[in-house]
């Protein structure tokens, strides 16, 4: 791929004229998140050992990959105190702003809560959908490179909101480090048992249950190869969300936002993980070459350089179309997990936009705002899978029933054509019993 190598950074530039746009798009876009052998194997080997062995294997799984030196499932257990403790020692910014997120998230999820309905036919016949929540659910929190107290709200909030009796967290504490933030975020999402384990042992040990940990019907939340793959392993014995795979960002830019709010906007994807990808799609030449300036201008100036600079390099991307239109085409080609509509009528592209995990309308809307406080839920689907899936939301942690409750008069009548049906697949007990059922 041919690079923009200004001020030092380098990162692919694309134009939908090239006659091998296709090909560098698709190798771009590629993401292999299937564990190898080795992965699977030793992973395999966890969720065995956790399954027969329980908190013996759970404990000496966590002080061998997190560096800890605990002797019993005790030691790596908060209570609610604990949590209440955390939030009441932060600094009142920090209060203040975990508080007003939470809020912020509680209060769009409660707009998603589904009823339960039915309806009654002529003949007396009822008919609906009752909607029930999970008994329990598990929600993973990472506690690697990074800790994330946003995540503990958006995968714990939709699961309060939905009415699951018991929220079950789990988050890994390499060194024995908690992290304050994280742990009062749990306290404000109502969050009821907290287990500092992470990796394979923690998604084994929530779905097989141990003598400690309580079994759940669903995990969610985000994690490192090992926990993918447990999940991936454990789906069936448990619900799961999704196997997440590197963020990203797509922005769609008209020309007339600010390079440096752009410049920050792809930066604010890749400094999350060298496989973060962050692309830029405009018609405007001098856009695009005022973007890729401020980029390497302010790189020198961030933190995470490094992850940034790798991430823009390797999987990062300025990609110049020919209009609107191919714009359009392109965004649901690759169906991001972000979509930054920097664009002067946002609404107006909304009945095109087909595939996007989230969308963020506007040059004011950075897609950072959705990542903290804005409401919506940032447990997007990613790796192009916005093309059949959603983001977590309360519908994620509640079932459906079927509602059937026939009158005599109802049950006769479909009898009749039960029967037919059933005759006709030779199930002579189904055409019986409902034969049983038919007024002469």
């Amino acid at each position: 791929m041919s690079e923009a190598p200004a001020g030092g950074l380098e990162i692919a530039r694309l134009s939908t004229s090239d006659v091998d746009f296709e090909a560098r798009l698709d190798a771009l876009l590629a993401w292999e998140g299937v564990s190898d052998h080795e992965v699977q194997r030793r992973v395999a080997d966890i969720l065995e050992a956790v399954k027969t062995r329980g908190d013996a294997a759970v404990v000496e799984a966590s002080n061998r990959f997190d560096r800890l030196s605990a002797s019993n499932m005790a030691e790596l257990t908060l209570g609610p105190d604990r949590l209440r403790e955390a939030f009441e020692g932060l600094p009142e910014a920090q209060r203040e702003a975990l508080a007003t997120a939470a809020e912020r998230v509680r209060r769009y999820h409660e707009h998603q809560k589904p009823e339960t309905w039915s309806y009654t036919e002529a003949d007396g016949t009822v008919l609906g959908q009752q909607v029930t929540p999970l008994d329990r659910a598990g929600i993973y929190v990472p506690g690697g490179k990074a800790a994330y107290p946003s995540s503990v709200l958006m995968n714990a909030l939709p699961a309060h909101v939905a009415g699951v009796g018991e929220i079950v967290m789990v988050v890994p504490t390499p060194d024995g480090v908690l992290n304050e933030l994280v742990l009062a975020a749990a306290h404000l999402a109502g969050v009821d048992h907290v287990f500092t384990i992470g990796g394979a042992q923690a998604v084994a040990a929530l779905a097989y249950g141990t003598e400690t940990v309580p079994r759940v019907d669903k995990i969610v939340g985000p994690g490192n190869i090992y926990v993918a793959t447990a999940k991936r392993a454990v789906f069936g014995q448990v619900g799961i969300d999704m196997i997440a795979g590197p963020s990203e960002i797509l922005v769609v830019s008209d020309g007339g936002t600010d390079p440096d709010w752009l410049a920050m906007d792809l930066f604010s994807q890749a400094e999350h993980d060298e496989d973060a990808q962050s692309i830029l799609v405009s018609w405007d030449d001098a856009h695009l070459e005022a973007v890729a300036e401020s980029m390497a201008r302010q790189l020198p100036t961030m933190e995470r350089e490094a992850i940034i600079r790798t991430s823009l390099s390797e999987r990062g991307a300025l990609i110049r179309c020919r209009d609107r239109g191919e714009a359009v085409a392109l965004l649901n080609r690759i169906a991001p997990e972000h979509l930054e509509l920097s664009v002067a009528d946002p609404e107006a592209w909304l009945p095109e936009v087909r595939h996007a995990g989230a969308v963020f309308m506007g040059r004011y809307t950075a897609e950072a705002l959705g990542d903290y406080c804005a409401g919506p839920n940032h447990v997007l689907p990613t790796s192009g899978t916005a093309r059949f899936s959603s983001p977590l939301g309360v519908y994620d942690f509640q079932k459906r029933s079927s509602l059937i409750g026939c009158s005599a008069e109802g049950a006769s009548a479909l009898g009749r054509t039960a029967s037919v049906l059933a005759r006709g697949e030779s199930l002579t007990a189904h055409a019986r019993s409902a034969e049983y059922r038919i007024r002469d």
